[in-house]
C-alpha cells in the first residue's frame, strides 16, 4: 500500500497530522483518486462504504484552501444531517494542519437564525444538505461566488431522496471555474448523467462492485416473524457484542424492539425519522461513546453511521432492495476490519433472500435458529454513561477543560473518563457507570473555564 508521504502535494504539516490521526497508508480509493484531486482535476469515484472516501475528498478540499481569505471556498453536499456532521468532523481533523480554518455545517432541523449568525463571518468550508444550502442562497445569507471546490458525497443517495432539482439549482449558481468531486457507493446511469452535466473530463475511479464485501461474515436464519424478537435476544445474549446495530424496516417496529430489549435488560436506543434532530444527535453520540450497546435503527442510519470497531450488524427484517442490504451490513467491517452481519428471514421474506443470492452471485450461508431461540437471555449493560454539559465549541470549551474539571483534586481518575464529544452548544462526556454519580456531582459543584455549567445525565 502507498504511503501518504508519496504524495508530493501534501505539506509536511499535513503529513504529520495524518500520522497523528493514524493514517499511514492510503486505502485503494485514496491511492487511485488523490493524485488527481490534489492536482485540481475533477474526479468521479465509486467505492464501498468505509473505504476512506471522506479523507480522499477531504484532503483535496483542505489542501486547496487559502485560510487568509475569509470567504467560502468549498461546499460539500450530503444527503443527511448525520453524514454531514461526520464529514464536517473529519474535515476539522484534516484542517488541524492549517491555522484558523472555519468549517460550518448547514442542515435542516436547526434554527435558520443561528445559522445566519454563524454565516456573518464566512466559513472557509460549508458542509450541508441541498435543501438548507439552497434556502441560504435564496436568502442571500450564504455567498458562493468564491467557491473553488464542490463535492457531492453519496450522490446516489441524494438522487434517491429526490434532491436532483435542488442540486441542479445549486450548481447553476456556482462559479463555472471550479473543481467538482463526485463520490457514490453505487454506479447507476443517473450518476453518469450527473457527472456529464457537472464535471469537466473527470477521472473515473471504480473500486469494485458494491456486492463484493469479503470482510463481512454473513449469517442467515429462517425464523417465523413472531419468533424474531426471541432470536435477537438470544443472539445478543450469546455474543455479548460491545456494540451492535439492529435494522428494522419501520419506525414502529424500531420502537417496539427497543422497548423489548430494554425490558430484557439489554442496553438499547432507537434511531428513526420521527425523533427530533437533537434527540437523534444525542442517540448517535451515546452509541459512539459506549453508553448504549445496541442501536435499533431504520435506514435513516444506513448511510452516514460510522462507528469504528462495530463488530455486529443485525437485519431484523431483510431490506426490500439488495443495495440497501449492502449499505446496512457495510456499517461493520469498516476500513478492512472483520465483522459479522446476521439476518433473520421470515418465510414470507424468502423472495428477498433469493434476490440477495442473485445479487451476490452466491448461495447464502444459512444457520440453525433453534440454538438462538433456546439461549437463556442475559443482560447486556453499557460500560459507560453520558453526561451532557451546557456549553460547547461556541463557549470555547475543549475536551481538556472537561477532563481537567473531572480529575481535579478529589475527583475522578483519568481511566474513568471516556470519549468527549463537542457540538456548537453542548459537550458530551462518557464516564464509567460506577463513577457517573461522582462525575455528575464533580461537574455540578465545580467550574469549567471559570464558569458554572448545567449538567445532566442522559439515561433515556
Amino acid at each position: 500500500m502507498s504511503a501518504f508521504s508519496s504524495l508530493n502535494a501534501l505539506s509536511a504539516a499535513q503529513l504529520s497530522n495524518l500520522d497523528a490521526m493514524g493514517y499511514h497508508a492510503m486505502t485503494p480509493v485514496q491511492a487511485a483518486s488523490l493524485p488527481a484531486i490534489l492536482a485540481g482535476q475533477d474526479v468521479r469515484a465509486q467505492a464501498q462504504t468505509g473505504s476512506g472516501k471522506t479523507a480522499a475528498f477531504g484532503l483535496g478540499v483542505v489542501e486547496r484552501l487559502d485560510a487568509s481569505r475569509y470567504e467560502t471556498q468549498a461546499l460539500v453536499l450530503c444527503p443527511t444531517r448525520e453524514l454531514a456532521d461526520q464529514v464536517a468532523q473529519e474535515l476539522r481533523k484534516l484542517a488541524r494542519a492549517i491555522a484558523n480554518v472555519k468549517i460550518l455545517t448547514l442542515c435542516g432541523g436547526q434554527p435558520m437564525a443561528a445559522q445566519r449568525d454563524s454565516l456573518a463571518h464566512a466559513p472557509h468550508v460549508v458542509v450541508g444538505t441541498p435543501g438548507r444550502i439552497l434556502d441560504h442562497l435564496k436568502r442571500q445569507t450564504l455567498t458562493l461566488s468564491a467557491l473553488r471546490t464542490l463535492v457531492l458525497d453519496e450522490a446516489d443517495r441524494m438522487l434517491e431522496m429526490g434532491f436532483r432539482d435542488d442540486i441542479d439549482t445549486l450548481v447553476a449558481a456556482l462559479p463555472a471555474r471550479r473543481q467538482t468531486l463526485l463520490f457514490s457507493a453505487t454506479w447507476p446511469e443517473a450518476i453518469v448523467s450527473l457527472s456529464q452535466r457537472y464535471q469537466r473530463e473527470p477521472l473515473a475511479v471504480e473500486m469494485g462492485d458494491v456486492s463484493s464485501l469479503p470482510a463481512i461474515d454473513q449469517h442467515f436464519y429462517e425464523v417465523d416473524a413472531g419468533q424474531k424478537m426471541r432470536a435477537l435476544a438470544g443472539l445478543l445474549s450469546r455474543q455479548q457484542p460491545q456494540a451492535c446495530v439492529v435494522f428494522c424496516n419501520t419506525r414502529r417496529e424500531c420502537d417496539e424492539v427497543t422497548a423489548a430489549l430494554s425490558d430484557a435488560g439489554i442496553s438499547a436506543l432507537s434511531l428513526h425519522g420521527d425523533h427530533e434532530q437533537r434527540d437523534r444527535d444525542r442517540v448517535m453520540i451515546r452509541f459512539a461513546q459506549g453508553s448504549c450497546r445496541v442501536l435499533v435503527a431504520t435506514d435513516v442510519a444506513a448511510r452516514g453511521l460510522d462507528i469504528k470497531g462495530l463488530p455486529l450488524v443485525v437485519n431484523l427484517a431483510l431490506a426490500w432492495d439488495p443495495e440497501v442490504h449492502v449499505h446496512r451490513i457495510g456499517r461493520t467491517a469498516r476500513a478492512g476490519q472483520q465483522g459479522i452481519a446476521v439476518s433473520f428471514v421470515a418465510p414470507a421474506e424468502m423472495p428477498r433472500a433469493h434476490a440477495l443470492e442473485h445479487f451476490f452471485g452466491a448461495t447464502l450461508a444459512w444457520r440453525d435458529a433453534p440454538p438462538l431461540l433456546t439461549q437463556p437471555v442475559k443482560p447486556l449493560s453499557a460500560e459507560m454513561a453520558t453526561l451532557c454539559i451546557d456549553g460547547g465549541r461556541k463557549a470555547k470549551i475543549r475536551p481538556g477543560d472537561i477532563l481537567g474539571a473531572l480529575t481535579a483534586e478529589g475527583g475522578l481518575h483519568g481511566d474513568d473518563v471516556g470519549k468527549i464529544s463537542l457540538t456548537p452548544t453542548h459537550a458530551y462526556v462518557a464516564v464509567k457507570q460506577g463513577a457517573v454519580r461522582q462525575a455528575l456531582k464533580q461537574l455540578q459543584q465545580g467550574k469549567i473555564k471559570g464558569k458554572s455549567c448545567r449538567v445532566c445525565w442522559l439515561q433515556h
